[in-house]
């Protein structure tokens, strides 16, 4: 037992290593290792611009501000750095593995300040097995997120980082502050964090005035990294928010008439696809605590994963792939599922005897549906992989060798064909031209636009347009089976101008 609790760290680290492997594996079976999604490319195509030019661009000499994650497109320039494609890929699934691990450590630390149970005298939790740790190290959302190249993991770990520091209360208010900062530099979401870190400080305090001392030192030691990072976007774009913040919004709009409250029930139960389920009522009862005792940390912790949940169904309503956008709210969920479960458990009549026995049978059955559920998060990875690898990829790797170094490709997923077609891009989707947002729902003036910007090939799935692609000629189609098996088509080429 003292062995085991020595080496709860090593325990949680070892468990995402083995998830990781077994989501890379899977996708190695099914086709060949890549990324989940497109816009992986883009961090990498932009970390390589920063690494050989150093520009923050995503096409060579053209700064741009496309990257939502700064901070990740940094962290991946020693990738390369190493020189090659696998070298790239092994050092981002590393960059993937310690966030995965530090989601894992980080919140079994927050677990256990959670779960302090009244009837024990030391006000801690005496639990040997990193229950928590294990239940999101190996939770496949955030497996799927470790190992998709891009930042959701690390946005992951650092906003469990600033809620458990803030718990705390130990860190100075600056610095608590600063973090927060950091975290936008990773995502703009992270500016979230300021309101459930408030809360903590503020409640923590007996007296105004050390109240409001301690909200000013939060303030302040936000205002500098966020205005760093406002400073930044607006150097490469003119705006001071990352130009993908505006293109999403704008392409997906038409969500908007959608009913909230439907649109909010989408996101939030998305959680529940997995071991959260489980754990639902566990959080409903942590949530009737709350509110009953007036804990004011773990309302805090509601509060935010409610809000986050709302803002995205009031600005981003998708909850395609696997709800990657509300992927970074789901250990949050989690732990209060299981605080609730286990604080409602401790209130049982029983024995001791029955208590561990009925304690350790309802652990193990978390611990089996997180990794029954890991199975299938895996296969889901490799079909991902191979979607992408086979038709994004695969279509970049033609242009490459078919199209001339001149031509312009009016492309609507840019990444893969930025990091392998070493072309010039208009991109459809806004993200690194911005000039395209205002009417990115228009075909008509779309089609306009590639008309006077002399574009040579349209790059896209042919359903995503209604009239766009029409009357032009198919130069290139992928032919790729795993996104017919899906329900979808395969990436086409059209000649756009002769």
């Amino acid at each position: 037992m003292n062995a085991l609790r020595k080496n709860r760290t090593l325990l949680i680290f070892f468990a995402g290593w083995v998830a990781m492997a077994a989501f890379i594996l899977a996708s190695s079976l099914k086709y060949r290792i890549g990324f989940p999604l497109d816009d992986a490319w883009i961090h990498q195509t932009y970390a390589r611009n920063l690494a050989l030019r150093g520009e923050f661009s995503f096409l060579p000499g053209v700064p741009s501000a496309g990257s939502t994650a700064p901070l990740w497109t940094i962290l991946l320039i020693p990738g390369q750095w190493l020189g090659g494609e696998s070298g790239m890929l092994l050092y981002t699934f590393f960059l993937g593995f310690l966030s995965l691990g530090l989601i894992g450590f980080v919140g079994e630390k927050l677990s256990r300040e959670m779960t302090r149970l009244e009837n024990r005298p030391t006000g801690k939790s005496n639990a040997v097995l990193p229950v928590a740790g294990l239940i999101l190290a190996t939770e496949w959302h955030l497996v799927w997120a470790a190992s998709s190249g891009m930042e959701t993991a690390l946005y992951s770990a650092a906003i469990l980082l600033v809620l458990y520091l803030a718990w705390k209360g130990q860190l100075p208010a600056f610095w608590l502050g600063g973090l927060i900062g950091a975290s936008i530099w990773i995502r703009p979401d992270g500016i979230t964090l300021l309101g459930p870190a408030a809360m903590m400080l503020f409640f923590q305090e007996q007296t105004w005035k050390r109240r409001l001392l301690r909200i000013s030192y939060l303030l302040l030691g936000l205002s500098i990294p966020l205005a760093g990072y406002l400073y930044f976007n607006n150097s490469l774009s003119g705006s001071p928010w990352p130009s993908t913040f505006y293109a999403k919004q704008a392409e997906y709009a038409p969500l908007w008439s959608t009913s909230l409250p439907l649109l909010f029930f989408r996101l939030a139960r998305l959680p529940l696809i997995g071991v959260g389920i489980l754990l639902l009522p566990g959080f409903i009862y942590q949530t009737y605590e709350t509110i009953r005792k007036r804990k004011f940390k773990h309302a805090a912790l509601f509060l935010w994963w409610l809000g986050y949940t709302a803002l995205y169904a009031y600005r981003l309503p998708v909850d395609y792939q696997h709800g990657r956008y509300l992927i970074p709210a789901m250990p949050i969920f989690l732990l209060l599922g299981l605080s609730g479960t286990l604080d409602g458990f401790a209130q049982w009549k029983i024995t001791h005897r029955t208590r561990r026995l009925a304690g350790f049978a309802g652990k193990a059955v978390l611990v089996l549906v997180a990794l029954a559920f890991l199975g299938v998060g895996a296969q889901a990875y490799a079909t991902d992989v191979a979607i992408i690898e086979s038709e994004m990829v695969d279509t970049a790797l033609w242009l490459r060798e078919h199209t001339l170094p001149g031509d312009y490709l009016a492309v609507h997923d840019i990444g893969a064909v930025g990091y392998f077609g070493g072309r010039q891009i208009i991109d459809l989707a806004g993200l690194v031209t911005p000039e395209i947002i205002p009417f990115i729902q228009n075909e008509d003036q779309i089609a306009d636009y590639l008309d006077a910007r002399g574009a040579a090939y349209l790059v896209t799935f042919p359903d995503w347009y209604q009239t766009l692609p029409e009357g032009k000629e198919i130069v290139y189609q992928t032919g790729g089976a795993f996104s017919l098996a899906e329900g979808g088509t395969n990436m086409t080429v059209f000649r756009w101008i002769e």
